[in-house]
């Protein structure tokens, strides 16, 4: 298993091997990228039974509140976000409640408006996956280059998903936006320096990717999207029974475990609470 990992680890890395080593010697000559993660709030799922978060029914009858992040990265060559919640149209309903309780109080683009963007200013899209909690604003950004895994792609748009009347119409514009498929596993760097990079890791759906991010104060963050729902879930190693391979899972939680260890990244559990209060409170900004 060591050398196995020591493997999968040399492979995630050799694609940005030669972009590493540039942003290290721009960073020694203090111009490395200002890049900038912002973290927004977009949403809380209200969980009451836990059960389907882990398949050896470890979290049966736990109740949680999950929060929903979108986030956005600010690079000098230009604008990514990160997974875009639930639909925001949520927050006109009364008290910015929805269906199952699903809560939304500040819209996305109301935040962006904040930084003086709009949906149609974003330069890139990239999310996890394709679940309704990551992709339902997707459709605003039809006009941004989408980022995707192929099998991710694939993912969302089956039989299946366009059957899901309350979710597809939310991202549809989606399947003739830009795009950047990235048709096998390897990692994929962003803007050519290292700084952003789009990692594979399937098993919770076929594409879903985690991103790695190298700012010039803060250091390595990784954004884990679903590969642990629940605080707890990292450590026990936990694998919903809705994901599409579990074996898969597992081979992906190491691969980001030996990512974290290898490049000694901040590891922020998507929908933990504690890991989305710990960023700055948006406006302001980790860089």
């Amino acid at each position: 298993m060591k050398h196995a990992l020591i493997a999968v680890l040399a492979l995630i890395l050799t694609g940005a091997t030669a972009s590493g080593t540039a942003t290290r010697a721009a960073a020694g000559s203090g111009e490395a990228p200002a890049v900038k993660l912002y973290a927004m709030d977009c949403g809380t799922i209200p969980v009451a039974d836990a059960d389907a978060f882990a398949d050896d029914g470890s979290y049966k009858g736990v109740s949680r509140d999950l929060v929903v992040p979108c986030y956005l990265i600010r690079h000098p060559k230009g604008d990514l976000i990160w997974d875009t919640g639930v639909p925001e149209q949520i927050a006109d309903l009364p008290g910015g409640v929805g269906p199952e309780g699903i809560t939304v109080r500040r819209t996305l683009t109301s935040q962006l408006a904040e930084l003086g963007l709009k949906p149609q200013d974003i330069d890139f899209l990239s999310l996890s996956h394709s679940h309704f909690d990551h992709i339902g604003n997707g459709g605003l950004f039809a006009r941004a280059t989408w980022i995707v895994d192929a099998d991710e792609f694939a993912y969302a748009f089956r039989p299946a998903a366009r059957a899901d009347k309350d979710v597809f119409p939310s991202y549809a514009a989606l399947e003739t936006s830009p795009r950047l498929m990235l048709s096998d596993k390897s990692t994929h760097d962003v803007f050519g320096d290292g700084t952003v990079q789009i990692i594979a890791a399937p098993g919770h759906t076929p594409g879903h990717r985690v991103l790695l991010l190298r700012l010039r104060k803060a250091g390595p963050v990784l954004l884990t999207g679903d590969m642990w729902h629940l605080a707890e879930s990292r450590e026990g190693r936990k694998v919903p029974r809705f994901n599409v391979d579990r074996a898969e899972t597992l081979r992906s939680m190491d691969k980001v475990e030996a990512l974290a260890k290898a490049t000694g990244a901040r590891v922020v559990r998507e929908h933990v609470r504690e890991d989305f209060d710990a960023l700055p409170a948006f406006p302001e900004a980790l860089d």
